[in-house]
């Protein structure tokens, strides 16, 4: 997950959402209001406003200049920018208000974009060249944060970078849709924005940058007595590094940014590794605690040497010993880890104790900020929000699962979240607590149903978390057909009281993917929560329709176009409720873009194309759809080799497994082919997609067969291993495989595990269950199906007179149909004798197929 939703988390305590609008963002920017002349216009595009002069286009890539700010430098900033450009006719954006630029700013922003207030687009290098040197006079000495991947002019806040000017977009090397520019031979590539300086290999780098590039390489780790061996983690706040002293001593390097990673009181990560180092001074000698050794500049940048704890991160080493995961853990499993569990939480207690005996209060206890070392004993990391003991003063920065709540702090707070280690150290999805503190009881209840451990002992704990004056029943899901109505009903109840029809972004809350790829697709928008809605029997709403009509028939610029993540997804739905027109006109929109340089995969690439095509085709009686979906599918074979390659581990650098990007959504096209043309070709390609796939999973001790990603496995249904169990079920009703069905029997064994971290459709236990479902006629009434529905409600919580259900990283609510609400709902409908995945559900049914005919005829007609 990293940190890419903390940063979705500042606008609402609900739901994931971005910093769009006044709604979210807060009041813009004074100069927003400013009147511009005739002939410009100053229009809104996510958090920025842009200005721009309509009879003056812009190159389409070039040298451009940001500016950054601190907070309270913004507005001296963004007056000199508007000053200086709008009277020259430069044209630039902004973003939009202090609470865009903040979430722009805080330690949890993505690092390749932190600090930019201001963008700049110069009509040529000769004019970047007169801005950075008039501007940057006028703002010489302003402060803000480097931008990581700019260059600094001089020592203001003025960066420059090459890239592109206009949205234009390809695909990268695993098929993501990326913004794109042009190189020297005029092919799109993936325009980099990582926190990297680099100018590309067809740009020369201009003279009056040299100056300024030899200044930021003058900044070297040669002049300290510690050499960096690697990084242990980034945030926007700075790194941490593991390094050794000159002496031999292995240490930790800790490194704070000027003017970024904000908390929530406005202090810098400069400020926070100071107090840090001031704080472990203080409690030297304490058991538990690191050493700390010195405080050091380099370059602009504040850094902290202090102990090397090695061992293993509290998250980590619960999962390794966690028994709840594993379908073939005995009792004295169970056992041993609820030993090893109240060991290290006693240890814990005693830490904090003795850190409050010295008059500190640590401030941010969670999972992440425990080492446990080789010998067991636990040991505090991460003082940087630590203080007196007495302060009334919340913590700037903290964990959603263990922050106490407004009304506690110093020892108090400590206590708040000791008390959710507790529940944690068994059953690690206290995020959840940070949306509904009652959830606790319900943990308790789970936990003592599992674990060797008397309920007593969770009584302290829950009366600081929830206290018992307050009322609360635990949700329950039943599975039984009887109780199926007002199943659905209550999470249907949850998804319309959560729409947002007024807003153009989006219409559903759900995950942030939904601010990247467009809010009308299958997965993460509109067309896949209203299908869900409809499959379950939970109803049509036509003023949601008309919104995702609306919205799709005539799509904004850059709109994604595949199956699960953009305009075909919103065609298949459209198409389902009987706007056949539209579906067919928004296919017409699809075919008209330059969709044949998107990758092969099922959610937007040319094997999700393809299978809506054919789908549209057939549906709707229109031969060329069906000629255009074959020939999708005859380029998703030519490049079956090299797009899945020859790796034994799935994703990072190598390409994903699964069914929503590897093999198996191919072969799911490749079989609908084979079912609509009767050729068996498609056949061998469907069989050589799924062995690629197969060739990336690993069987674990317990007979699981799972998706190896290299330091993780994985067994859920867009990039795991029942996606492609999924699948290889329904290719043994056309060709069975010996090797094929014993690879799906362990599959089967993925999904015996009694506990998901996640609830939801595509990396949640409603994916486990929708795999389940597709394996028997009888599905309600299965032992293992039972059990795996009743425990979805583990993460049930209630919203608008509903149950609703968290999206990833448990850190907010979701509706989507990839991670929230509205995929929970498929899956039970599914269990009761409903449609599973869009188009997937259907092509992976047997077909009769149509007379026998070669690929090449038919694309040919």
């Amino acid at each position: 997950m990293g940190d890419r939703y903390e940063a979705f988390c500042m606008a609402d305590p609900s739901f994931y959402d971005a910093m769009h609008s006044e709604a979210t963002a807060g009041a813009s920017y004074a100069v927003a209001a400013r009147p511009l002349p005739e002939g410009w216009r100053c229009s809104a595009k996510d958090d920025w406003l842009t200005v721009r002069r309509d009879e003056a286009p812009l190159p389409l890539q070039g040298w451009k200049i940001h500016a950054s700010a601190t907070l309270d430098a913004a507005e001296r900033v963004l007056e000199a920018v508007w000053d200086y450009c709008v009277p020259r006719g430069i044209q630039f954006k902004f973003l939009r208000s202090p609470g865009a630029f903040r979430a722009r700013v805080s330690k949890y922003a993505p690092r390749g974009f932190s600090g930019k207030l201001v963008t700049v687009y110069p009509g040529d290098d000769a004019e970047c060249e007169r801005i950075l040197t008039e501007l940057g006079a006028e703002l010489d000495g302003v402060p803000g944060p480097y931008i990581l991947s700019d260059l600094r002019w001089g020592s203001g806040p003025l960066h420059v970078r090459y890239g592109a000017f206009a949205n234009r977009f390809t695909t990268d090397a695993t098929g993501a849709v990326v913004p794109a520019l042009e190189d020297g031979e005029g092919n799109l590539v993936a325009d980099r924005r990582d926190p990297v300086f680099r100018v590309p290999e067809w740009v020369e780098l201009p003279g009056f940058l040299e100056p300024h590039l030899k200044a930021r390489n003058a900044v070297t780790v040669t002049d300290i007595p510690y050499t960096i061996e690697r990084v242990l983690h980034f945030s926007n706040g700075g790194g941490i590094y593991l390094a050794r002293h000159e002496d031999g001593r292995q240490v930790v390097l800790k490194e704070g940014r000027p003017h970024a990673g904000l908390d929530a009181w406005g202090e810098d990560a400069v400020q926070r590794v100071e107090r840090e180092h001031e704080i472990l001074s203080l409690l030297a000698g304490v058991p538990g605690i690191p050493e700390v050794y010195e405080l050091f500049w380099l370059g602009e940048h504040r850094f902290m040497a202090m102990e090397y704890i090695e061992g293993e991160v509290l998250s980590k080493a619960v999962v390794t010993r966690y028994p709840l995961v594993d379908p073939a853990a005995t009792a004295e499993d169970y056992a041993r880890f609820a030993d090893w569990a109240r060991g290290v939480y006693d240890r814990l207690a005693a830490i904090v104790a003795a850190v409050h005996g010295r008059g500190i209060a640590y401030g941010d206890l969670h999972l992440f900020n425990v080492m446990v070392r080789p010998d067991g004993s636990p040991c505090l990391l991460d003082f940087e929000v630590a203080g007196p003991i007495g302060s009334e003063r919340k913590a700037g920065l903290g964990n959603q699962g263990f922050a106490a709540p407004r009304s506690m702090a110093g020892a108090e707070a400590d206590r708040y979240s000791l008390a959710c280690m507790k529940l944690a150290l068994f059953l690690p999805m206290t995020n959840l607590l940070g949306l509904h503190r009652l959830k606790a009881r319900h943990f308790a209840e789970i936990i003592t149903g599992h674990f060797p451990v008397p309920a007593d002992w969770f009584d302290d704990a829950l009366e600081r978390i929830a206290p018992a004056a307050f009322a609360y029943e635990p949700p329950r899901i039943d599975a039984d057909p009887g109780a199926w109505p007002g199943v659905r009903d209550a999470i249907a109840a949850a998804i319309t009281a959560a729409a947002t029809p007024d807003r153009d972004d989006r219409l559903f809350p759900g995950d942030v993917e939904q601010f990247e790829s467009g809010a009308l697709g299958l997965s993460f928008g509109a067309a896949g929560v209203l299908y869900a809605l409809d499959a379950a029997g939970a109803g049509r709403f036509e003023q949601y329709e008309a919104w995702l009509r609306d919205r799709a028939t005539a799509p904004a610029t850059g709109s994604r176009l595949g199956l699960y993540d953009g305009l075909l997804g919103a065609a298949f739905t459209l198409g389902r409720f009987g706007y056949a027109q539209d579906a067919l006109d928004i296919a017409d929109i699809v075919l008209r873009e330059d969709w044949e340089t998107l990758g092969g995969d099922l959610s937007g690439g040319i094997a999700g194309i393809g299978l809506g095509l054919l789908h549209l085709g057939a549906a709707h009686g229109e031969p060329d759809l069906t000629a255009a979906g074959l020939r999708c599918a005859g380029i998703v074979a030519d490049r079956l080799g090299a797009e899945t390659g020859t790796a034994s581990t799935s994703g990072g650098r190598e390409p994903w497994a699964g069914l929503m990007r590897g093999g198996a959504g191919r072969a799911v096209l490749f079989m609908r082919a084979a079912d609509a043309t009767g050729d068996a070709g498609y056949l061998d390609a469907a069989e050589a997609a799924l062995r690629a796939d197969l060739r990336r999973t690993v069987v674990r001790d317990n007979g699981s067969r799972e998706v190896d990603e290299g330091w993780r496995t994985m067994p859920y249904l867009d990039a795991g291993s029942v996606g492609i169990g999924l699948v290889l079920d329904a290719f043994a009703s056309r060709r069975p495989v010996a090797d094929f069905a014993a690879a799906a029997e362990g599959i089967a064994v993925t999904a015996s595990s009694p506990m998901y971290i996640l609830p939801g459709l595509f990396t949640g236990r409603a994916g486990i269950l929708l795999y389940l479902a597709a394996r028997t006629q009888t599905s309600a009434s299965e032992p293992l199906v039972r059990r795996q529905v009743e425990a979805l409600a583990w993460h049930a919580l209630p919203y608008g007179d509903g149950m609703a259900f968290p999206g990833t990283g448990l850190l907010r609510l979701s509706m989507d149909l990839a991670t929230g609400g509205a995929g929970v709902l498929l899956a039970l409908g599914a269990v009761h004798g409903g449609p599973g995945l869009p188009l997937v559900d259907d092509a992976l049914a047997p077909q009769t197929p149509a007379p026998p005919a070669r690929v090449s005829e038919i694309i040919s007609r």
